[in-house]
């Protein structure tokens, strides 16, 4: 005969459904949200509106995955639209230097294109790892840090805009243009990239030590470190991947306008903030989930894309519900890790 459970056991079973049922929440709240906005607008649920809230989300989604990251860690980074901003203004400006020649050297449209790309991945790795290094080496808080950086990645873009705006030349535009307005098998490209990167984010996040070690990071510092954890080295590298991710949704945003201006990518690190927090991850780190993040980037989308299609209040509040979001989430998590 079966001995009955003991307290223990089903105290651990409890918990794990509990946990199981927590983790739903983001998915039935964008179910109820979808079948809201069809009701209020029947041209919410229509193909195109449904690949434009997408594509619109792909920048911030694509961010998000690495703020997963660096948030499940135990950290924060409040600089990532600005980042985003001076990533995109130091593009255009260098692709706009190569396209009107170098030292009597000229470059091919395609060959200017392809190394501002790079030098757009490159420069957010580099802006992650300084993060990184200030916040472990130079034991400085990370709100601090990128709370600092933020005000100066926008100010080096409006140097570098002279307060006004850095246009990509006509001719580079139209051959990047495809970047994000093409599509593939009638899916945007920008859309494409985006689950490639939550694909990825994903499996580094839950099949790979680097994975685990910094979700035991986040869970707690000081025992991982008696773990023989890296601790500072995964922090930085946290931050590397979320710089790139930043690099990478710059990418695909330039050819969309064709221009940074100092408002670029404004409030881009609530969103992304946001996302990651009706996701599921905890604000005190040591738990998250990538597909929480994507289904919270999609769910936030949704909701200003209601606000627009139906009015029900103003759209230049759009921020305000995703603040009031962020402080119910908050709310919701306090006291869990």
């Amino acid at each position: 005969m079966r001995p009955a459970p003991t307290e223990a056991v089903q105290s651990g079973r409890a918990l794990r459904f509990a946990h199981r049922l927590y983790a739903l929440g983001p998915f039935a709240g964008l179910i109820a949200l979808c079948i809201v906005g069809t009701l209020l607008n029947p041209d919410f649920a229509t193909l195109d509106n449904m690949m434009n809230v997408l594509t619109r989300t792909s920048f911030i989604g694509i961010i998000a995955v690495g703020m997963t990251f660096v948030i499940i860690s135990g950290g924060i980074d409040l600089s990532v639209g600005s980042m985003a901003a001076l990533i995109a203004g130091s593009m255009i400006w260098l692709m706009n230097a190569l396209a009107a020649g170098v030292g009597g050297h000229t470059f091919a449209p395609l060959t200017i294109v392809t190394l501002g790309i790079v030098f757009a991945l490159a420069l957010g790795g580099l802006f992650g790892c300084a993060h990184g290094l200030l916040i472990t080496k130079g034991r400085i808080e990370p709100f601090i840090v990128t709370l600092g950086t933020l005000g100066i990645f926008r100010a080096v873009l409006t140097w570098l805009a002279d307060g006004g705006a850095l246009t990509l030349d006509n001719s580079l535009s139209d051959l990047y243009g495809p970047v994000y307005y093409a599509s593939l098998f009638g899916v945007p490209v920008p859309i494409w990239v985006f689950l490639v990167t939550a694909a990825g984010g994903a499996l580094i996040l839950n099949r790979t030590a680097f994975g685990r070690h910094v979700q035991a990071i986040g869970s707690n510092e000081q025992v991982a470190r008696y773990a023989a954890i890296r601790v500072d080295s995964v922090k930085i590298v946290t931050y590397v991947l979320l710089g790139i991710c930043v690099g990478v949704a710059t990418v695909l945003y330039v050819p969309r306008l064709g221009s940074a201006t100092p408002t670029t990518g404004l409030l881009w690190e609530l969103e992304a903030i946001a996302s990651v927090v009706v996701g599921g991850t905890a604000l005190k780190g040591g738990e998250g989930r990538v597909i929480g993040t994507v289904i919270g980037a999609i769910l936030l989308s949704v909701i200003a894309n209601i606000l627009n299609l139906t009015s029900i209040i103003s759209v230049y509040l759009n921020a305000a519900v995703q603040g009031v979001v962020i402080i119910f989430v908050a709310f919701v998590q306090r006291g869990r890790r």
